[in-house]
């Protein structure tokens, strides 16, 4: 089979071992930039312009967007093209779409009765110390809507700091999720790798010293871990209910249960790989040759 992966950088060890595992099986991946596509729109037969290619519904058999946070309303233009045409997508627009937007993303996993920390969101600054007593007071948790890899999350350990933050970011227009911080993770989370339904891969991520935010662009380390069988029904209930065929789903140990921090529906594979020896990459590609049927794009969920 021949697929194309939407993606920047060919260079990212994601994208190699993906390249990797799709020519041990007897198939091939072009790398395809995103920002260098153009579309034509048309009824009867849209296509992408690709440095001087046409590419239409015949070419590929299935596409692997792997689309950064930063080009997200590019992205998903293109992907949607290549869901016109046809060409399966290993994960569809919408859901990318949905995960993307922090409070559409946590709107509907409440929707689904899924464990989430107390979140809220407000337009006016001057329901500061409202959105701050909902969300448990002081210390809390403020992200942007659009940030990725825990850039723009900030802890605020006071009430004072944490009033300072969101009216600044308020002030500069600049949408934010106020949450309650869940202290006991102790600075660590769960990353679990859900293909198809099922966790095919978990592993716990630490932040470094000084450090709440787990990330592993931030310096965080990973190990395997195992996980209960609720935190496993979360992670698989969380993808379902974004609509993703893979997504990492990160989570948080609280008192009460497992809580979602984020569903990541471009989830990197060197962390998970390294931490766990588990071929993920192989598992993508074997799911695409399974399931890739041309015009098998329609949007499943809701919302």
């Amino acid at each position: 089979m021949k697929f194309a992966m939407l993606a920047r950088n060919p260079d990212l060890y994601s994208h190699k071992r993906l390249v990797e595992a799709a020519e041990a099986r007897g198939h091939s991946i072009d790398i395809i930039n995103t920002l260098r596509c153009f579309m034509q729109i048309t009824s009867h037969r849209p296509t992408v312009h690709y440095d001087g290619q046409v590419i239409d519904g015949d070419e590929y058999e299935a596409v692997i967007p792997r689309i950064g946070a930063s080009i997200t309303f590019y992205g998903l233009a293109v992907l949607r093209q290549f869901e016109m045409m046809g060409i399966f997508p290993l994960n569809e627009s919408v859901g990318i779409g949905r995960s993307r937007d922090k409070l559409r993303s946590m709107q509907l996993l409440a929707r689904d009765g899924i464990g989430l920390p107390v979140t809220t969101f407000a337009h006016d600054p001057k329901q500061t110390e409202q959105v701050l007593e909902i969300a448990g007071g002081a210390p809390v948790v403020i992200k942007l809507l659009e940030g990725t890899q825990g850039i723009g999350v900030v802890l605020a350990d006071t009430t004072r700091s944490a009033k300072s933050v969101v009216e600044a970011f308020r002030g500069a227009n600049v949408n934010i999720l106020v949450q309650e911080f869940i202290k006991e993770a102790g600075g660590t989370d769960i990353r679990a790798l859900v293909i198809d339904g099922k966790v095919i891969a978990a592993m716990k991520r630490t932040g470094g010293e000084g450090e709440f935010r787990s990330n592993i662009h931030r310096g965080g380390s990973a190990s395997t871990i195992k996980i209960t069988a609720e935190e496993r029904s979360t992670a698989v209930r969380a993808a379902k209910a974004m609509g993703l065929n893979v997504c990492g789903v990160d989570m948080l140990r609280a008192n009460h249960g497992p809580v979602v921090m984020e569903v990541n529906s471009s989830p990197g594979l060197e962390g998970i790989e390294t931490a766990t020896g588990i071929d993920v990459a192989g598992k993508i590609i074997d799911f695409l040759v399974k399931n890739a049927k041309p015009g098998k794009t329609k949007t499943r969920g809701k919302g």
